[in-house]
């Protein structure tokens, strides 16, 4: 967790500077990226809420995402990822939201993957998705891993997005 906490800081200090708001939907992280926001002191002006949700039940009953929307997504993938993101931003209605999920190991998942497998979503004002292969079959070393990949895809995503106007310059926050 402490490799974690300074790219969670930079997030954090970045999204309450734009005053905008963040929701996270981890699987193989398991709470990781949650946890690490909400590390960082004044969390309570960005961090909406969070969600472990690692079973197909958890996708629909916490994200309200069914079944069949997952048709077009392969498990594990980059649109799996946005689709939790998705999911998560719409149910809390914030600026952000993050989607992971992946294999951590000791061994691949069901549909193929390998063990270090991770997938990752930035829903916003910016989107980004990734991928990335560890090649580890650690799979604590792995949850850090995909926390530690999916906290940097949102400092990147916040960096490269313009600067929301405050309210006092007549616009609506987004």
């Amino acid at each position: 967790m402490d490799s974690l906490l300074p790219i969670a800081a930079r997030a954090g200090a970045l999204l309450k500077a734009r005053g905008e708001t963040i929701a996270v939907a981890e699987s193989s992280s398991g709470g990781l990226v949650s946890a690490a926001l909400l590390a960082v002191p004044g969390a309570s002006a960005y961090f909406l809420g969070g969600t472990v949700v690692y079973t197909r039940a958890a996708r629909e009953g916490l994200l309200g995402i069914p079944t069949a929307a997952l048709k077009g997504a392969a498990p594990a993938s980059e649109q799996m990822a946005a689709l939790l993101a998705e999911g998560a931003r719409s149910r809390l209605g914030t600026t952000w939201a993050l989607g992971e999920a992946g294999a951590t190991g000791p061994t691949g998942n069901r549909y193929g993957h390998a063990a270090g497998h991770g997938v990752f979503a930035v829903a916003g004002p910016v989107a980004k998705t990734l991928t990335i292969e560890t090649g580890s079959p650690d799979r604590v070393a792995n949850m850090r891993a995909f926390g530690r990949e999916l906290l940097q895809l949102l400092v990147a995503a916040l960096e490269a997005a313009p600067q929301s106007r405050s309210p006092s310059d007549g616009a609506k926050l987004l």
